[in-house]
């Protein structure tokens, strides 16, 4: 049955058709905002996927280059491998919802998303999100929606929803917001040091339009919505968990958890397991539960530690951080080097600069071709965590956490006229126990500075966790939460920033949304911890960027010429700027403005280029001084170069004031000359005099 629904969203029009299409999917929807569309469908499988203790939940957000009427570059000329902005979006559509699923739910769920039209003013994004909830919602999968997100601006002061392209380029935040009827459930943010209270407002800003359109959902809801099918459980037996207590009471488990080494920890779990598998050695299906069943113990013993004895598992008072270490030129060579230490999370940052030529070029849904100057890539190897497994590239988690610290770093970089580079930021995780995405934003801080790059301010990144009660006003918000108590917690919100504002945040939740108190307490514990850091451990380590790059560093000198010149420097076919480029072992670039960039790390190979340069684009007139190579001698006069493609003559009676013969009696073939331009003559041609060359210049070329 066909059924079309729309209401005005953000000045724009939202239109979600049902019955239309991909109508053997358990739901879809072909949403339209603007001349936007996406088509939203979700699925599942009939039985759960044996032998897991997760919910194979995947979503995927599927970006067609002829939604912006272009063909994919590569030699396939077909869309490859997702891109890491579809990689970002799906994630964002995925953790709001994520939560919403019955915990012991195990059928696999695929939530695709694809962009067939893409409208400057309407973002691909937003009819994705809502058509992830729409369609999951409408469907006979069991999930505890709908969920509505929405994006907010911020220009001139004041708040935007659901910005277009244009406006998200001249806007002081780029903010994420999703919510249920009651509570918000995910915060994703960029900004340009937007103050906490700002935040905050933008934050429910948000959510008052998330409950309006949860008000339109629910209208679709009531009349295509399916009755949800059940399901086969995965919970574990009560008698399990009452068998385990026996042989392992609550007493027992506080100790092997308490511990603020994560070795020490694991082992004593291995221990327990081990017991409990000897007295369940005749029961092979409760052994087959019993890994599960005790990560579920371990969870229920320390929530109840931390939110009713208000004990921590390493002992620390609940807004304390763990011992933190900053230092700097750790690695030769490099051109900067930053490690940033938390308890067992320790990352290093390596900088990398280059000119801006070697900025990452996106294909992308932009009309335009998008290129990034800044990019800061983070990996994760098994060593860090203590386990072994081959490395397979990043995945989305390695994506997801690079995205972020960039977006946190980027409202304080120097502009590509203040610092014309292309700079790329490596973390690398040596060791994690919490929260190394944040860990990763110091050491790049401590790694920029190192390198030079003049960065206006120091960021720093902290994380706060939560463990709730029965109701919403049981709670307890934690500072800087290590790997246990973000496993067995409720949040993970991660914020970054300067002393003056936020530039980042990514909250990630396991419940059914956070009230306003507890997203107010989680941001002012993260700025009090921030300023900590800050001032405490990594300023006091680098206080601010080095005056100049490393000695390893590429050096880049710049110079403007007449665009009309340009051809002149490049020759034909590149001939010229290509002689310049291997005779001085710089890299040359030249943008349409007539800028000039020369890049190198010998300063008089660098020297001699820029003198080649503006040898060539120089108008030539009498009395100017050159140094030539002799590259041709004729009865009459020889010629030089005195730069790649430019050649002029000296006449065999302006060789000498002596009387010459022949030429070859003051010149050989590729001597350098000092020479003085006379002009051009009658053909155009440039002519130089030897025996004219003021005395004071007459030194050796």
């Amino acid at each position: 049955m066909y059924k079309s629904y729309s209401m005005e969203l953000a000045g724009r029009t939202l239109t979600v058709e049902i019955g239309r299409v991909a109508k053997q999917a358990n739901g879809a929807a072909l949403m339209h905002y603007g001349d936007t569309v996406v088509l939203s469908t979700a699925t599942a499988s009939d039985k759960p996927r044996e032998g897991i203790d997760f919910f194979p939940l995947s979503v995927e957000y599927e970006e067609k280059m002829y939604a912006v009427g272009k063909i994919p570059g590569g030699f396939n000329k077909r869309e490859g491998k997702a891109s890491e902005h579809s990689v970002l979006t799906s994630r964002v559509i995925d953790r709001p919802m994520r939560p919403l699923f019955p915990k012991d739910y195990r059928n696999d769920v695929t939530l695709n998303n694809m962009v067939m039209s893409v409208d400057p003013d309407c973002n691909p994004e937003i009819p994705a999100m809502l058509g992830s909830a729409i369609t999951t919602s409408i469907s006979d999968i069991p999930f505890d929606g709908p969920c509505a997100t929405t994006q907010v601006g911020l220009i001139d002061g004041e708040f935007i929803i659901n910005p277009t392209m244009a406006q998200k380029e001249v806007s002081d935040l780029q903010l994420t917001v999703a919510s249920t009827r009651e509570k918000v459930i995910m915060i994703e943010a960029g900004a340009n040091e937007v103050p906490e209270a700002k935040m905050i407002e933008a934050i429910f800003k948000a959510d008052e339009v998330n409950k309006e359109i949860i008000k339109f959902i629910d209208t679709i809801v009531a009349e295509c919505g399916k009755p949800k099918h059940s399901y086969e459980s995965c919970a574990i037996p009560e008698e399990l968990f009452a068998a385990i207590k026996e042989i392992v009471p609550p007493a027992d488990m506080e100790v092997a958890v308490f511990t603020d080494e994560k070795q020490v920890r694991e082992e004593n779990i291995r221990n327990i397991k081990a017991k409990l598998a000897e007295s369940f050695a005749d029961n092979e299906e409760w052994l087959g539960l019993l890994d599960e069943a005790v990560y579920q113990y371990q969870k229920k013993t320390v929530r109840k530690m931390i939110l009713v004895d208000h004990k921590r598992p390493d002992g620390r008072a609940i807004n304390e951080i763990r011992p933190l270490a900053a230092e700097i030129d750790l690695i030769p060579r490099v051109h900067g080097s930053g490690m940033f230490t938390r308890g067992q999370t320790q990352i290093c940052t390596i900088t990398t600069l280059a000119p801006l030529s070697e900025a990452q070029r996106i294909d992308g849904l932009d009309v335009t071709e998008v290129s990034k100057r800044y990019m800061h890539h983070y990996n994760f190897p098994s060593y860090s965590v203590g386990e072994t497994k081959p490395s397979r590239g990043p995945g989305r988690r390695e994506i997801g956490h690079g995205a972020l610290a960039e977006r946190a770093l980027v409202p304080v970089l120097p502009t590509p006229e203040e610092f014309p580079y292309a700079i790329r930021t490596v973390s690398e995780t040596f060791e994690s126990n919490g929260s190394t995405s944040q860990a990763s934003i110091c050491a790049s801080t401590l790694s920029l500075m190192a390198a030079g790059v003049p960065i206006k301010k120091s960021v720093a990144g902290i994380s706060a966790g939560l463990v709730t009660g029965a109701s919403d006003d049981e709670y307890l918000v934690l500072t800087d939460i290590q790997g246990l108590e973000d496993f067995f917690g409720d949040m993970d919100f991660k914020v970054a920033g300067t002393h003056d504002g936020i530039t980042a945040i990514q909250m990630d939740i396991k419940i059914h949304g956070l009230t306003r108190p507890i997203i107010e307490e989680a941001i002012a514990r993260t700025k009090e911890a921030r300023e900590y850091i800050l001032t405490q451990i990594m300023e006091p380590c680098i206080a601010a960027p080095r005056a100049t790059v490393g000695k390893f560093a590429p050096k880049i000198q710049q110079m403007k010429i007449d665009p009309a010149k340009i051809g002149d420097v490049v020759g034909q076919r590149g001939k010229t700027i290509n002689t310049i480029i291997e005779e001085t072992g710089v890299k040359i670039d030249i943008t349409d403005d007539g800028s000039v960039s020369v890049c190198g790390v010998d300063q008089e190979s660098m020297d001699k280029a820029m003198d080649m340069i503006k040898i060539i684009t120089t108008e030539f007139a009498a009395g100017q001084i050159f140094v030539g190579k002799v590259i041709s001698i004729k009865d009459f006069g020889a010629f030089l170069e005195f730069a790649p493609g430019k050649e002029g003559m000296v006449h065999i009676s302006k060789l000498s004031k002596e009387r010459v013969n022949k030429v070859e009696d003051v010149l050989t073939m590729g001597d350098m000359v000092k020479v003085v331009c006379l002009g051009k003559d009658k053909m155009g041609r440039i002519s130089f005099s030897m025996k004219d060359v003021p005395a004071e210049e007459k030194t050796e070329a």
